[in-house]
């Protein structure tokens, strides 16, 4: 019998940075149980560099990786969502399309390292101390079991860990 793999969709305003780093992230570390998506409410169109070396440093294809409209996932033909998961505040308080088969929801804000930093080394911290913390927050959505992945409270127990992680503050 098939193993089921959850589709986790991650959002963000732009889908250029956070979100694009998580989708990575939940995709190369989750051994074939998860696969990533991201998306945005208003794409920039293109993935934020910093965020593609971050990417590519995991072995994640950059070929994967493109900024686009959340309008994709609710398309017919667009792959069903089990976990969303907003990251950044602005797209956790906009007003999200309907998902097809009522998938759990979240929110995990995390500072946007694209803001941080005058020069691309400090830049390139922000995006990898931003990297590392969604990373350590979706080693514990990897550590749940199936029974707790397809529990009906899975949205509430995914909204408390996101308030339980220490989400650091970019520098």
């Amino acid at each position: 019998m098939a193993k089921q793999v959850f589709n986790v969709l991650f959002l963000c305003t732009h889908n250029s940075a956070r979100s694009v780093m998580a989708e990575a992230i939940v995709t190369m570390f989750g051994e074939g149980r998860f696969k990533g998506f991201s998306a945005g409410s208003f794409p920039s169109g293109k993935p934020n560099p910093f965020a593609l070396e971050q990417a590519l440093a995991i072995g994640y294809p950059l070929a994967n990786i493109r900024s686009k409209s959340w309008d994709e996932f609710v398309a017919p033909d667009a792959p069903l969502m089990h976990i969303i998961i907003t990251v950044c505040d602005a797209a956790a308080n906009e007003v999200c399309p309907i998902w097809l088969g009522h998938p759990a929801t979240a929110h995990w804000g995390f500072a946007d390292p694209s803001t941080q930093g005058d020069t691309d080394a400090l830049r390139r911290a922000a995006f990898s101390k931003t990297f590392a913390a969604i990373k350590a927050q979706i080693a514990h959505l990897l550590a749940l079991t199936d029974a707790e992945l397809s529990a009906p409270d899975l949205g509430a127990r995914l909204t408390a860990l996101g308030k339980k992680m220490p989400i650091p503050a970019a520098s």
